[in-house]
């Protein structure tokens, strides 16, 4: 985002990655900590007591840390390792998305429907485009992100950005500038790793830019 982001950004901590052995700022990784009964549980939030074990927010990188043993060398200690890890991952971090468009709603930061969209973006108001990556191409294609490729986010679909808004389902979104929308930026590119599949883009510089 070019502009109305944080006044004054301080550089992200760095973690190393237990799969990669690669170093990267957090907003790229995600967080694990050892839970009750030895259970490897996702941090999403990053605040969970324990020793943090960081995994790059990519879903290839987090099948081989649940199938290789990687948890347990870097927990120094048996764990169990749930089944279906990486899909949790996904489900919560896209819950976080949501979660955070809907306080960008509450706090007047996010709008839906094609004309209050469109209207943001001719104002110059809007910082982000949010779109349903199932909506109709041809649907999606007569708005333009107000600051080109990167700052659009398509990583949600219409059923989980409806979810954000209050409604059934929603296929354009807008958000103003703001430390929400930067989070919001954040949380959508890590989770843009675990659906690589998924066709859209995340904004530049936040994570992965092709989801």
């Amino acid at each position: 985002m070019t502009r109305g982001g944080r006044g004054k950004q301080t550089p992200d901590p760095e973690r190393r990655c237990a799969v990669t052995g690669e170093t990267g700022p957090k907003t790229g990784l995600v967080r694990f900590v050892v839970g009750p009964e030895n259970e490897i549980v996702p941090d999403i939030v990053g605040r969970l007591p324990g020793r943090g074990i960081w995994v790059s927010a990519d879903r290839a990188a987090l099948d081989r840390a649940e199938g290789k043993g990687i948890f347990a060398r870097a927990a120094r200690q048996k764990v169990v390792v749930p089944d279906g890890l990486s899909d949790r991952v996904e489900t919560a971090l896209a819950r976080r998305v949501m979660e955070l468009v809907s306080l960008a709603r509450k706090a007047g930061l996010a709008v839906a429907g094609y004309e209050k969209v469109k209207s943001w973006i001719d104002s110059g108001r809007a910082e982000v485009l949010l779109q349903a990556h199932d909506g109709s191409e041809r649907g999606r294609s007569k708005l333009r992100a107000p600051h080109g490729s990167g700052s659009l986010v398509s990583v949600l679909d219409a059923s989980e950005l409806g979810f954000a808004f209050g409604r059934e389902n929603v296929i354009h979104a807008a958000l103003a500038g703001g430390g929400l929308t930067t989070r919001v930026v954040e949380e959508a590119a890590r989770l843009s790793g675990l659906r690589a599949k998924i066709g859209g883009d995340v904004p530049a510089g936040k994570g992965n830019t092709t989801i």
